[in-house]
């Protein structure tokens, strides 16, 4: 799954276009690299995102096949520090 889509479908961020932008002004990556939106995300890959007070890390604990129920979404992955 790309990474725009599946910060959108775990609730990360709220909008696909703010997933988009994020990380074209590089402040997302993954296992410590900078990633583009395309980028095809694994179960197990670390996320990183850098806000402007803060940083979020996140392990990618499961790919879903389309859309998620606002209950599922926290069950995709694991927050390693904020």
């Amino acid at each position: 799954m790309r990474l725009d889509k599946f910060l959108k479908v775990s609730r990360i961020i709220k909008r696909r276009t703010v997933a988009n932008e994020v990380c074209d002004m590089a402040r997302v990556f993954v296992n410590d690299n900078p990633a583009k939106p395309a980028k095809q995300l694994k179960e197990g890959d670390i996320i990183t995102i850098e806000y402007k007070v803060k940083t979020l890390k996140a392990k990618v604990l499961k790919i879903p096949n389309g859309n998620v129920s606002v209950n599922e979404a926290p069950l995709l992955y694991e927050i390693i520090e904020e």
